[in-house]
């Protein structure tokens, strides 16, 4: 099973993917977990992620491909792309990086979420981190989430059209309670 978890900042799309790797055991590929592990690897892959990031660079798809071939060489039950693709040039490189080692995208799940019901549940998120004595993550703030959220729309949302035109593309309501979230994707996984 290799699904991608489609949603923007906020909507839980990391919540359900460590629901998903609990429950099936597929594989988490967190493109910021699979750049920093490279960077400390030793490897080639490993030594182009730390140049480009000693230069204070962006990673290129490329080396963010490479990375993903690695792991999806590694085998498993599946795999969860979690950040990955962010925009439709990485969803055709991802795609044609499946074909290739004959692989499938099972479905792209989008989480739907109200953007004004997510602007409340960062603040919530911040004022609970505060209340508990823990750091407050820097975009935990109306304007910064707010700009984080336009960038989701401009680059990652076409990603919706693009698998929809594919018959990829399932729905489920990210506004529910997260168990009811969890069991609207097991229902659109055939379970």
């Amino acid at each position: 099973m290799n699904i991608i978890l489609l949603g923007p900042p906020g909507a839980g799309k990391g919540t359900q993917a460590k629901k998903l790797v609990e429950d099936r055991g597929v594989v988490q590929l967190s493109t910021g977990d699979m750049l920093r592990a490279a960077r400390s690897s030793g490897t080639e892959m490993g030594n182009r992620v730390a140049a480009v990031m000693d230069r204070g660079e962006l990673v290129t798809d490329e080396i963010v491909i490479g990375l993903i071939r690695e792991k999806l060489e590694e085998g498993g039950k599946g795999f969860i792309f979690d950040g990955f693709p962010r925009t439709l040039a990485q969803a055709d490189a991802l795609g044609d990086l499946l074909t290739e080692m004959g692989m499938k995208l099972d479905a792209a799940i989008e989480l739907k979420v109200d953007d004004e019901a997510l602007v409340a549940r960062i603040v919530k998120r911040a004022e609970e981190s505060r209340a508990a004595g823990e750091p407050v993550r820097k975009d935990d703030t109306p304007e910064v989430f707010s700009d984080r959220l336009r960038e989701y729309y401009k680059k990652t949302a076409p990603l919706l059209g693009y698998y929809y035109a594919k018959g990829d593309l399932r729905q489920v309501d990210g506004m529910a309670p997260m168990d009811q979230v969890a069991a609207q994707i097991a229902d659109v996984l055939g379970d």
